[in-house]
């Protein structure tokens, strides 16, 4: 999903959609995010919520969540909805895994994602130097918790298996989008390749995530068809959030889905059985994502919800 958002107040897509008020978020405050963003700026760490001006920073920091991207930020593919850069990456950094295990340990974040570019002119596909960055990670800090937002590895079994071994609390691969719509949205992915990934990530008893976004013409059916097809790879959380162009050179904003909807969503996914849901306008992959690690947690929420 999206995890790099820049909320435009007028869609670049020509067609002058304003964005709505729902969209608006808080500025961040609170003791918690102060400390991180002083350590952020003290000790140069890059973080994808801050190079992405994500609009949830300052709730995330504030409950000691960050994320980190690694293997660089030059990805092979071009995806329509992202604002990395495509191209030819720099060298793997071999040194990297410890440094990002460094930075989470000074940061003292209680739950760290971490996600990487696509890597596709690698064999391994970055899959080693993921798995080293897991172990540096758990060995420096055994009580922080880790969700990892992984490529596709072009289901590569050797290469997911690497991912397996190093046990994150959580596995996140998102599928983005509806089957109609891949092609457009993810240009060099496929969409039942990434079903296949999740599969094999189940099949090593993971507790695994997708994330979809919403807004770039998809039709509500092909949603739940999408829904039941990631059900049916086993996975356990679902993150469902408004697509927000980053720049007018990326795929336009067809539309601003409304709250309620979301809402909607959110009850089919648990109707489906899914673990934990996550759905709303300013939801993206690594929100609130420190409680999607405890099993039960937001079906045990959602059935207390809707006990009357």
């Amino acid at each position: 999903m999206q995890e790099l958002p820049i909320i435009p107040s007028v869609s670049e897509n020509g067609q002058g959609i304003k964005k709505p008020n729902w969209l608006r978020v808080k500025l961040p405050i609170g003791e918690s995010y102060k400390h991180v963003r002083n350590l952020v700026d003290q000790h140069k760490l890059h973080t994808i919520c801050e190079s992405g001006n994500c609009p949830n920073m300052g709730e995330c920091w504030g409950a000691g969540t960050a994320t980190f991207m690694i293997l660089g930020n030059i990805c092979t593919r071009s995806c329509g909805f992202c604002a990395v850069a495509t191209g030819r990456p720099d060298a793997v950094d071999w040194d990297e895994p410890q440094r990002v295990a460094e930075a989470i340990n000074l940061m003292k974040v209680k739950h760290a994602v971490i996600t990487s570019v696509d890597r596709d002119e690698l064999k391994d596909g970055g899959s080693i130097i993921w798995q080293n960055t897991i172990r540096a990670v758990k060995a420096l800090n055994p009580d922080t918790t880790l969700e990892t937002l992984i490529p596709d590895f072009k289901a590569e079994k050797e290469n997911i298996q690497r991912i397996i071994e190093v046990a994150p609390e959580v596995v996140s691969h998102n599928i983005e989008t509806v089957e109609r719509l891949t092609k457009q949205v993810r240009i060099q992915a496929k969409y039942w390749r990434s079903m296949e990934t999740l599969k094999i990530l189940k099949e090593g008893n993971v507790r695994t995530k997708s994330g979809i976004m919403m807004g770039l013409g998809e039709k509500k059916e092909e949603v739940i068809q999408t829904l039941q097809d990631l059900r049916n790879s086993g996975v356990d959380v679902i993150t469902i959030g408004q697509y927000l162009q980053p720049t007018k050179n990326h795929l336009p904003v067809e539309r601003f889905v409304h709250p309620d909807e979301f809402a909607e969503l959110r009850q089919i996914g648990y109707q489906m059985g899914f673990d934990y849901v996550e759905s709303g306008p300013l939801v993206r992959s690594s929100y609130h994502s420190e409680k999607h690690v405890f099993p039960g947690y937001g079906r045990d929420q959602w059935l207390k919800e809707n006990s009357n």
